[in-house]
């Protein structure tokens, strides 16, 4: 029988792909949370306070005041907290099959390790760098779909990345959400976009991918303002 949460699970969330990953599990486990909105923008991950919690200060950080033993425990790292909340409660992370679990694991590994810090750097470059960097972003963009390309054909051999939905999805998944970001068109990519489309229509992963602070408004592929300031006044 699956463990129940008695007491919330406590967030430390802004709506990155990151953030997005941990509200969708959430979701989707159905389980008593509350979210701490840490901004960003404004250094709050920097505070003495949070970085008891994170370490990096980084976002998503996780407390579970009913841990292992009943105790308390603090979790950073996406990844880490998406394996922790499988683990726990016994879904969307195969506990008893473990060729099942290597799949999971390796594609969870693979958006960490890759696909993930690939298309924040091609973010970076293609929206928030102050100044156009043809050299980076072609290098990124070129990364970008070299990762694309692999999932592509990952998902023409398997309904989800690692055969039956699991925290794999819930992690690739907000970061291919950002595409207009890395200026990915899903038409070239027929299985992403159908793996895309059928995720996207999950119930939890509508009320996930929702979760924003109230008044925030995410500016999706809006191109960096002084950039487009500088593109206006070399046009005049």
């Amino acid at each position: 029988m699956a463990p129940t949460q008695t007491q919330p699970l406590e967030l430390y969330y802004w709506s990155t792909p990151n953030g997005r990953k941990i509200t969708v599990m959430l979701e989707e486990l159905g389980v008593p949370y509350n979210v701490n909105f840490i901004e960003i923008g404004k250094g709050e991950q920097r505070t003495p306070e949070y970085s008891k919690i994170s370490p990096q200060n980084q976002i998503p950080g996780l407390v579970d005041p009913e841990g292992p033993g009943g105790k308390r425990v603090t979790l950073f790292e996406s990844g880490a907290i998406l394996m922790y909340l499988g683990r726990k409660f016994g879904r969307f992370y195969p506990l008893d099959d473990e060729l099942a679990r290597i799949a999971v694991e390796m594609w969870v590994m693979w958006q960490m390790g890759d696909f993930g810090p690939i298309l924040g750097q091609a973010h970076h470059y293609n929206l928030s760098a102050p100044v156009e960097v043809p050299y980076s972003i072609e290098r990124f963009t070129k990364a970008v779909h070299r990762s694309y390309r692999t999932l592509n054909g990952r998902l023409g051999e398997v309904e989800y990345v690692a055969g039956d939905y699991s925290i794999a999805d819930m992690a690739i998944y907000p970061w291919a959400a950002r595409f207009e970001r890395h200026r990915v068109d899903f038409n070239d990519y027929p299985n992403v976009k159908r793996w895309f489309e059928t995720v996207g229509a999950r119930p939890a992963v509508k009320r996930g991918m929702a979760v924003m602070k109230p008044g925030y408004v995410d500016r999706g592929g809006a191109v960096n303002p002084a950039r487009a300031k500088a593109a206006e006044a070399a046009a005049e």
